[in-house]
């Protein structure tokens, strides 16, 4: 009564806000839709559609439906992955999350090349604000991530090491005096990002002999996209604590200066969580190693 490429149609068209979207979706007439549509009804004798005017509505048959569609078709996806790892192929989906900054400037780059090496790979990067949040969607493999973890009790590599520093622009410094001791910041104007659940106004620095000190602090500015901040820290608007990954280039020409080199903020290595609902595949083992090795220490 049914083949896949009717499983698919329906997990199409219920994705899409009408039947002239999902004919685009699908790259074929409105006419066609609608008459691919009637000729299942006619089979199952049921209505899948409301027709009326406004967005596409699936009727009560015709969620349950696309309901089981969607997991027949995710059966024979995991039965391919499978049938793949034990061929050692690397081939099929690759669903890649990551945060905007790293993921823009690290993650995409190794995706791209690790796919141009493999034609038989289908990549699928989405960058997020929120990695975790994003992850509770299922609809992944890998997850980056810059930052400590509470215990999730789930599979992580570490990818790369990455230190916290305080910096500000030589010019800025100029203006303002370069902080001696961490309670000088308090008289600074600070940055901050907010791109996560984290206390941003709350730094945490430990010197060289152990001493632990936090300041509060009163940000003058903030984003939740650390480029954003390090631009605005470029251009001489304050302090601003950012990743070694983010301006280690910046400290290098002098762009930017390290402040209170004797005193750490707490690590953020760069991590990858794997989905521990998708298959254990071989593409996605060759992945990890690709990142670590690009994205790693010397890289």
């Amino acid at each position: 009564m049914f083949d896949l490429a009717d499983l698919r149609f329906l997990v199409s068209l219920a994705g899409a806000s009408s039947l002239a979207g999902a004919a685009r979706g699908l790259n074929v007439s409105p006419p066609a839709v609608s008459q691919r549509l009637a000729q299942i009804e006619a089979r199952l004798h049921l209505r899948l559609v409301d027709r009326g005017r406004g967005p596409l509505r699936l009727t009560a048959e015709g969620a349950h439906l696309v309901a089981r569609a969607r997991e027949i078709l995710a059966e024979l996806e995991t039965l391919s992955d499978e049938m793949t790892a034990r061929a050692g192929r690397i081939e099929g989906p690759l669903n890649v999350i990551a945060p905007f900054g790293y993921g823009r400037l690290h993650v995409a780059p190794v995706l791209m090349r690790f796919a141009a090496e493999h034609p038989a790979l289908r990549c699928d990067l989405r960058l997020s604000e929120d990695p975790l949040g994003a992850m509770r969607t299922g609809l992944w493999d890998v997850l980056v991530h810059v930052g400590r973890l509470p215990d999730l009790g789930i599979i992580q590599r570490v990818l790369a090491p990455n230190r916290r520093f305080l910096v500000a622009a030589p010019g800025y410094l100029d203006r303002h005096g370069r902080p001696e001791q961490p309670e000088e910041i308090a008289a600074h104007r600070v940055g901050v990002i907010r791109e996560d659940r984290a206390d941003a106004s709350l730094w945490r620095l430990t010197r060289s002999d152990g001493r632990e000190t936090r300041l509060r602090l009163r940000p003058a500015f903030a984003c939740n996209d650390g480029e954003v901040l390090r631009i605005w820290a470029l251009e001489g608007h304050g302090v601003i604590e950012r990743s070694e990954w983010s301006v280690a280039p910046d400290l290098q020409a002098g762009r930017l200066i390290r402040l209170l080199p004797d005193w750490a903020l707490p690590d953020a290595d760069v991590v990858a969580l794997l989905n521990p609902r998708a298959v254990r595949a071989t593409r996605i083992d060759a992945f990890l190693d690709r990142l670590a090795r690009d994205c790693g220490p010397g890289a």
